[in-house]
């Protein structure tokens, strides 16, 4: 497993403990496994994990039925790669589950037998879906309690740790946070462990034509590439005749935001009514360029001359200008 990433607020260790240092679950974990799923009248066993700073939590699973298991229906991820799935499903044949799932206690259904626990997903959606495949019975959990945004921050916490997550799924999750559940970017961003900018640059996404956001489901056109052509606020006609181009030509991201540079510049007639032509920029006035793209992460134009010049930095919300201002006050 690739190492896990640092700075993600509150992740999956502050819910279960690295499986070296968890207690042993009893029974295989296999489809055969047969350690007790609950207590002696059926009900479910909720272990509050609690955060130690020092330490993960010390959190022993136990095993359930698969079936007894549903999706969390706040979860993030909508999209799950058959392949993918199908090489995980053969790895939980060979070795098991080697990380539990976590879950929290979900309503019975009707028609259910008293006492029969009822579990829904907080995280490990993509485990669970290849464990069916796998044909296994039983699998390790860990019960917490959780409800409503916590459902889904945690969802969201641990594909973002996972890198699971397309820009898209990403956006939708912010936005639901913030539409459904009242945070703020910053507060979001302090949950996942991102900046409040890269929080607004992302759920910008959103705003984008329905064919540009499929384009950047498949793979056709990058997330890089996606906000440049975004620099063409409020004409949804050129954004999508300029995402074609870039899919067409292979564009470089440099290249996307020099076109939208073009498209927005109005024309400079001189007395003759001919457009005045542009000037071929430097090489260094682009490394400068890049470099303030890259501080502030935003698009920025630069225009030099001997008397001087002029630096255009964009913004496209209020909270996205306040955390430019943040971080240009607070530069040392």
């Amino acid at each position: 497993m690739p190492p896990r990433r640092a700075g993600l607020g509150r992740g999956l260790d502050a819910l279960i403990a690295p499986p070296a240092e968890r207690a042993p679950a009893t029974g295989d974990s296999g489809a055969s496994g047969s350690g007790r799923a609950e207590g002696e009248a059926g009900s479910i066993q909720v272990t509050r994990a609690t955060h130690d700073p020092d330490g993960p939590a010390q959190v022993a699973p136990l095993e359930v039925e698969i079936g007894r298991i549903e999706p969390n229906p706040l979860q993030p991820r909508r999209q799950f790669d058959a392949e993918l799935l199908a090489d995980l499903a053969e790895s939980i044949r060979e070795h098991g589950i080697i990380q539990p799932l976590v879950v929290t206690a979900a309503p019975a259904r009707t028609g259910d037998p008293p006492g029969r626990a009822r579990y829904m997903l907080i995280a490990g959606e993509r485990r669970w879906q290849a464990s069916r495949l796998a044909g296994l019975v039983r699998v390790p959990v860990v019960v917490r309690e959780a409800a409503g945004r916590e459902l889904l921050e945690l969802a969201l916490v641990e594909n973002v740790q996972r890198a699971d997550l397309n820009p898209l799924e990403e956006a939708a999750a912010f936005q639901q946070l913030s539409e459904e559940f009242g945070l703020t970017q910053e507060e979001i961003g302090r949950r996942v462990g991102k900046s409040r900018f890269a929080i607004s640059n992302t759920m910008r996404l959103l705003q984008l034509p329905a064919r540009v956001q499929q384009a950047v489901l498949d793979g056709r056109l990058s997330e890089g590439h996606a906000r440049a052509v975004l620099g063409l606020a409020g004409d949804r006609e050129a954004q999508e005749r300029l995402a074609q181009e870039v899919i067409d030509n292979g564009w470089t991201v440099r290249q996307v935001e020099e076109a939208v540079r073009r498209l927005q510049q109005a024309p400079e007639p001189e007395s003759g009514g001919q457009r005045v032509p542009s000037r071929r920029r430097d090489a260094a006035t682009e490394e400068i360029e890049e470099r303030f793209r890259e501080a502030l992460g935003t698009r920025v134009a630069l225009s030099r001359s001997r008397r001087g010049g002029r630096l255009v930095i964009h913004y496209y919300d209020d909270e996205q200008l306040q955390s430019i201002y943040d971080r240009l006050a607070n530069a040392e």
